[in-house]
């Protein structure tokens, strides 16, 4: 079984939790998500399964969208409901109009600097691992993008604490407590996260999520293999190149792979982002274009990141 299998991760396991049900409902020892998704937070995690494994790192790549709820006036360690209350400041003055200016200026590159209570890696240890040691490092800050945030609904204006849920559209990498923290503290009350969905994962939605009592209900029936999502459509969001046949055995054993071997869709590519390498619409690998230059000029050729050998 080679794939990934979109779960709808329910609130209070954790990623690795999810994985290792997976692991157990399918039998296959050789799985892993794609991104931790916090134990409080709930939504899309794809687990990848067998060879697809490899391609974690590129499922990872695609934009993200989630579904969070942001309480004004009160922060907390994490930036979240499961960090300790380190400050609370009266929100009441705070008018819907305000957030709402407040919120658009979010939109765009914005640099973040996510707490210490999350899964970065510093020195090779998580942050959280750091922090329940009583080490206090410095957070690397970073630049990510906002493309789109979008209020869905509001209450408890004119009291110490509105809340506000809201839509966000983001580049890998951003953390949506980070982003409601620093709303707050640009609104001068503070505010955390009270509420995350994470709706969407590049190519994979909550339309196509199974809860999972689903899945061990198909795995029970044998019929597990209808969840299973082939590893080309996991990577869809990446240009596709299809080669000629003669150039599979060069692909499956890791070769540099030249004009001459693609068939289709290298007119296209600029030496930049990654690309699917297809034959008959089997991905055979994940590869890099990159610009050659030699005394007869300028091509474009690529060069394999992860290859799969038929």
């Amino acid at each position: 079984m080679d794939g990934v299998i979109n779960i709808l991760k329910p609130p209070g396991m954790t990623s690795h939790d999810v994985v290792f049900f997976v692991r157990r409902v399918t039998g296959v020892k050789k799985c892993g998500h794609t991104g931790t998704l916090d134990p409080g937070a709930s939504g899309v995690l794809p687990v990848c399964v067998g060879k697809a494994t490899r391609l974690a790192r590129f499922v990872t790549d695609g934009d993200k969208t989630y579904r969070a709820e942001i309480t004004l006036g009160i922060e907390t360690s994490s930036q979240d409901a499961f960090g300790n209350v380190i400050s609370r400041i009266d929100a009441s003055a705070i008018k819907l109009d305000d957030f709402s200016s407040e919120l658009r200026k979010f939109q765009g590159e914005i640099k973040q600097t996510p707490p210490m209570a999350s899964a970065i890696k510093v020195k090779g240890k998580k942050l959280y691992e750091l922090e329940r040691e009583g080490i206090i490092v410095d957070v690397p800050t970073r630049t990510v993008t906002i493309y789109q945030v979008n209020i869905v609904d509001s209450w408890d204006w004119g009291t110490p604490n509105p809340r506000v849920l809201f839509d966000v559209a983001c580049s890998k990498g951003t953390y949506v407590r980070t982003l409601c923290s620093d709303i707050g503290k640009e609104l001068g009350c503070g505010a955390y996260m009270s509420f995350l969905l994470r709706s969407r994962v590049a190519a994979f939605g909550l339309h196509n999520a199974y809860t999972l009592e689903e899945i061990a209900a198909l795995a029970d029936k044998s019929q597990l293999e209808s969840a299973v999502i082939p590893m080309a459509k996991a990577v869809q969001h990446l240009p596709i190149v299809e080669i000629h046949p003669s150039a599979q055995k060069s692909v499956c054993s890791g070769a540099t792979l030249y004009p001459a071997g693609v068939r289709v869709g290298l007119e296209y590519l600029k030496p930049e982002g990654l690309v699917q390498v297809q034959l008959n619409h089997e991905l055979l690998g994940i590869y890099k274009p990159v610009l050659d230059v030699n005394d007869f000029g300028e091509r474009i050729i690529l060069r394999p990141e992860v290859v799969f050998a038929s």
